[in-house]
């Protein structure tokens, strides 16, 4: 996560906090029981938004979450302990480990399908496993814009359109986020997945295939997203 986005998310939980604190603050009481209801309810579903939006499904943040939504407690024991959960992700937002948990997640997600691609073209097809693998990779040339602060679409005078996939490889490389030369191997990539979606089947083989799977693959351990 970037420096101005992790500063931001922080923000966003400092800002619940300090609500939380405030309530506590103006309490008679420690469960919070003489706040009106509306004001704990508003705190409440703040905080619950902000861990969703932030940590994503999976995460130990949102089942925590979720297990205190589901308890039989006062409103206002609820906004302490959703505080508790917040003043956790704030500080592993702040220590990066969040980040290295969703790198970890996406590594997981696009290695599945590699395999799936692998065990396709062992099973003799290799156009279905060229087009998996190749689409893999461009969902991971998202994931990376995505961290890299680079926008994926465009604005147009006809809308906003998602950038194609060489576009995203030339942004990525101009920023440094990798060398040039692994952008005239991604370049390669897609352009053989391209021909395997368009039905250029005989362009290409089956051992180019196998080496696109494992290009791929080394490529996503080495840049995580």
């Amino acid at each position: 996560m970037r420096t101005e986005q992790t500063a931001e998310v922080l923000g966003q939980i400092d800002e619940i906090l300090e609500e939380v604190a405030a309530l506590q603050k103006g309490a008679k009481h420690s469960d919070l029981s003489d706040i009106p209801e509306a004001l704990l309810t508003r705190a409440v579903t703040r905080a619950r938004a902000a861990i969703h939006r932030i940590a994503g499904k999976p995460s130990v943040y949102v089942d925590q979450c979720e297990e205190i939504m589901r308890m039989p407690l006062f409103t206002g024991e609820r906004a302490l302990r959703l505080s508790g959960v917040l003043h956790s992700l704030r500080a592993d937002t702040s220590m990066g480990y969040l980040e290295s948990q969703r790198e970890l997640l996406h590594g997981e997600l696009f290695g599945d399908f590699l395999e799936m691609a692998q065990h396709l073209l062992d099973e003799g097809y290799k156009d279905a496993a060229a087009v998996i693998a190749g689409s893999s990779l461009e969902a991971h040339l998202r994931q990376l814009c995505l961290k890299s602060g680079i926008l994926i679409e465009v604005k147009s005078t006809s809308g906003i359109t998602p950038k194609k996939a060489d576009r995203l490889n030339a942004d990525l490389a101009g920023k440094e986020v990798y060398s040039r030369l692994d952008q005239k191997n991604v370049t390669a990539w897609l352009d053989l997945r391209n021909k395997a979606a368009h039905g250029k089947y005989d362009e290409y083989s089956a051992p180019q295939v196998g080496l696109l799977i494992s290009g791929i693959r080394d490529f996503l351990s080495r840049h995580p997203a």
